[in-house]
């Protein structure tokens, strides 16, 4: 028997209980990682340029872009391993490794600049297919196998060397990238059109292909991938090897922006090259971001490090606003993640 108390209490439908509103601002982050690195990009160029008006001199934007060339091919490379939820230790070992391939031949050996090339390029493939196979056959975890190659490429590219700081001559193949179009006042290397090049390639290729929708989808969660029949050991082998042969082309727009070949580089390149992915909203945890955000991560460093230079601030200070650039990236992400997808 029904009581009256009973009557008038109305059954609550499933779609009737009251949904948590979402904040629009971190919907829309999730929706775009890209456009809050933009957004930073645009307001500290427009600081720097309001502290120091010669920040956009033609001059001075010309070197930047220079500069940013080789960081962003490293860190174009550690993204697509990073969207993976994998991370790489070892770019800079393998990028050192890989020109010191290249200058040496070129002229120790007197191979061709083209050939040279190739094979520095097949070097750096290399380290990719080391560092893949130790994560996927011998299922090492990414930072601890990319750690122990660090030591391993670096230990080879020095040894190769001979602590030589190799120079190839004027016209080689090896300094093409170092070829300076003029555009007015504002210069740009070939080196910096191979980088974009480069972005647009991966970026097609990561949202267009199936390969892509895989990288993300492994990224996300590697054991339901698996179930769901994506091959995640090929997907986690072909992410480092892919990384490996952009990492060999770094190191040949490196050749062409110096000059020469040298082990003596910034040993900050594996850290750099992480800054810059993370600060462009590549998700440490995987499967979230896109690698236009990577290129306006690496724009974001140099713009910092230029503009506080040209401000005067001492380099100390400099890597400070890098440290505090990166938790705040970080955090960022986490709060980003908090959607429901």
């Amino acid at each position: 028997m029904t009581t009256t108390a009973d009557a008038e209490v109305p059954a609550t439908e499933p779609d009737e209980i009251p949904q948590q509103r979402q904040n629009p601002v971190q919907a829309m982050l999730h929706a775009h990682p890209s456009l809050g690195p933009f957004a930073v990009l645009v307001v500290a160029a427009v600081v720097f340029e309001i502290i120091n008006v010669r920040f956009f001199n033609p001059a001075n934007l010309s070197i930047m872009l220079q500069q940013v060339a080789m960081i962003g091919l490293l860190a174009l490379g550690q993204s697509i391993i990073i969207l993976t939820a994998g991370i790489d230790l070892s770019v800079g070992a393998a990028m050192i490794l890989s020109q010191m391939v290249m200058a040496g031949l070129a002229v120790n050996q007197g191979v061709p600049g083209l050939l040279a090339f190739l094979i520095g390029l097949i070097a750096a493939l290399a380290t990719g297919l080391v560092n893949g196979l130790l994560v996927t056959r011998f299922r090492v975890p990414p930072f601890i196998a990319t750690l122990g190659t660090l030591g391993v490429f670096t230990a080879v590219g020095l040894k190769y060397a001979n602590g030589q700081t190799i120079t190839p001559s004027g016209g080689n193949f090896l300094l093409w990238t170092g070829k300076i179009i003029k555009l007015g006042t504002f210069h740009i290397t070939t080196g910096v059109l191979i980088m974009l090049v480069a972005y647009i390639l991966v970026g097609v290729a990561l949202g267009r292909t199936a390969w892509g929708r895989h990288v993300y989808s492994v990224g996300d969660d590697l054991e339901a991938s698996r179930l769901v029949g994506i091959p995640t050991t090929r997907v986690l082998f072909s992410v480092y090897v892919a990384a490996g042969v952009i990492f060999g082309i770094a190191a040949w727009v490196q050749i062409g922006r110096v000059g020469d070949a040298s082990t003596n580089i910034s040993s900050t390149l594996n850290l750099d090259s992480i800054t810059a992915a993370v600060i462009g909203g590549i998700s440490l945890f995987g499967g979230r971001g896109v690698v236009v955000g990577t290129l306006f991560g690496a724009l974001i460093v140099q713009v910092f490090q230029n503009g506080l230079a040209l401000a005067g601030v001492p380099d100390l200070y400099q890597q400070l606003a890098e440290g505090v650039l990166v938790i705040l990236a970080v955090t960022v992400d986490q709060w980003i993640r908090k959607v429901r997808r």
